[in-house]
């Protein structure tokens, strides 16, 4: 019984393949969630590698043991948009994005002098927006708005808000009577 038994075809095939991977290896950058490209990948492909050893008892009291060693290349096509379409949209996106934001990157002259804004202020160089962007903020209540169109489309509905209800408010300082007692 060997125990500890090393398999070189199978390290062998192992330094292989790491080597193989090291030569399209690119470095990690992170990533941008806000200008990224969201879904728009085609399919992955997936490498492991696995080496498992079993040593079960069976019923009729005998032990076994059992090697396996497995590399598996798999490959997933994702359904749905083709990859062409799917770069188009997440370019187009960054696009709406850029020209919805450039506005404010041309405003802001300090912005050309920063060199960590640089590409942002290279990107922005000639969009010329339309109409000045002025931000205001809904006044009033967005509440009695919708109570209000609610009242005109049905007049017939019985609210506190309208006249035809039979509903009424009780007058100030009204006191409520109190609920009975439960007899136990």
């Amino acid at each position: 019984m060997e125990i500890a038994r090393m398999n070189y075809k199978f390290t062998a095939i192992l330094i292989a393949l790491l080597c193989f991977m090291a030569l399209f290896m690119e470095p990690a950058y992170p990533r941008n969630e806000y200008l990224n490209d969201g879904s728009a990948r085609c399919g992955e492909v997936d490498v492991s590698v696995s080496n498992r050893d079993y040593d079960y008892d069976n019923y009729d009291n005998s032990w076994n043991e059992s090697n396996s060693q497995e590399v598996r290349l798999s490959f997933r096509k994702y359904l749905g948009t083709d990859c062409k379409t799917s770069k188009e949209n997440a370019q187009l996106k960054q696009q709406l994005e850029l020209m919805k934001m450039c506005n404010k990157v041309n405003r802001n002259p300090s912005l050309a002098q920063n060199e960590n804004f640089a590409l942002l202020v290279s990107k922005c160089r000639g969009v010329v927006p339309q109409v000045d962007e002025v931000e205001t903020m809904p006044t009033g209540s967005l509440w009695d708005e919708l109570k209000d169109d609610y009242i005109k489309e049905n007049p017939e509905s019985k609210t506190l808000d309208n006249n035809n209800s039979t509903l009424k408010m009780p007058p100030d300082g009204y006191i409520l009577p109190l609920p009975k007692p439960k007899d136990e």
